[in-house]
């Protein structure tokens, strides 16, 4: 069935003040986990960010909790090796994925990692969503579609997020927009709204807080 994947630029705002809420609360950074052996206890929901090297993940982690310095980003694609754990309001877990595609390291380590993120997304039995980020500017990439397949195969619901929205053209954003349309109309796990986000201006942040209090 194909779905028209609007994007969701407005939210109830009963939503939006439960995101403001559940993001005012405590967060804190709980462990950086190297094998599935590691992953903290399943004992509440939790929700994940993956998406290419450099997308954006913790920096949108960082703009969702309104705290600066939580989620490490770096300038270099691929620095990012672990699943970093974040405990927000003792209710839920934020989970910062390695980058996939490009990454700046040997080519053993950047294996040994990807294989940490495909059991990760098709084995966690707790996750309840999957925000996959994809840059504004470039759309939907063959290694997002390996992602979102993985995905589909593990049943786990994924919602696309454009990030760095402020930095695509008004003229290009149909286009992209169209692209990003067609790509996810072939996965059957792709939650049927699209979040766009810029985590420099804020765009975004407040909706995307409230779809995750929303997920239960």
């Amino acid at each position: 069935m194909s779905m028209s994947f609007p994007i969701c630029e407005e939210m109830d705002d009963t939503l939006i003040e439960n995101g403001r809420k559940l993001f005012a609360a405590e967060c804190q950074f709980v462990k950086g986990v190297v094998a599935m052996d590691g992953l903290p206890n399943p004992d509440r929901i939790e929700i994940c960010f993956a998406g290419r090297s450099n997308v954006g993940k913790s920096t949108l982690i960082n703009a969702l909790t309104n705290r600066k310095g939580l989620a490490r980003s770096s300038n270099t694609p691929g620095r990012t090796q672990e699943i970093n754990y974040f405990d927000l309001a003792s209710s839920l877990y934020l989970v910062d994925l390695p980058g996939y595609g490009y990454a700046n390291a040997p080519i053993d380590i950047v294996s040994k990692w990807q294989r940490l993120l495909k059991a990760y997304l098709s084995g966690r039995q707790n996750l309840r969503r999957a925000f996959v980020l994809v840059d504004a500017r470039h759309g939907i990439k063959s290694v997002d579609n390996e992602i979102m397949s993985l995905l589909d195969k593990a049943a786990v619901t994924f919602q696309l997020i454009l990030t760095k929205s402020d930095k695509i053209k008004e003229k290009d954003s149909e286009i992209i927009y169209e692209q990003v349309r067609q790509n996810l109309s072939k996965h059957v796990a792709a939650y049927p709204e699209i979040l766009i986000s810029s985590s420099e201006r804020g765009d975004g942040i407040p909706v995307i807080r409230g779809v995750i209090a929303d997920i239960n």
